[in-house]
């Protein structure tokens, strides 16, 4: 599984960080935990297969923002109760 972390200009409001929400999830179906935000300018998801950047770039871009730098890394998953147990 992957992180991704993409840079987007122009996101003023809750209703533009719930736009880039909806594109993100639209453009990637599989995407999950997808979350914009306004004051660090970026939103990040997670999917288990790698996505292409520039179909994110030009997804976000169509909407009217800008989306500037994709970055991605393996995902960093937390333990979860049975996987604790499990070991």
């Amino acid at each position: 599984m992957f992180t991704y972390k993409a840079h987007v200009e122009g996101m003023v409001c809750g209703m533009c960080e719930a736009h880039i929400n909806d594109t993100v999830r639209k453009a990637f179906p599989n995407a999950s935990r997808v979350s914009a935000s306004r004051s660090r300018k970026q939103v990040t998801f997670n999917s288990e297969q790698p996505i292409d950047a520039d179909k994110l770039r030009n997804a976000i871009n169509q909407t009217g923002y800008t989306c500037l730098e994709v970055t991605s890394e393996p995902c960093k998953q937390k333990k979860g109760f049975i996987s604790r147990l499990l070991g």
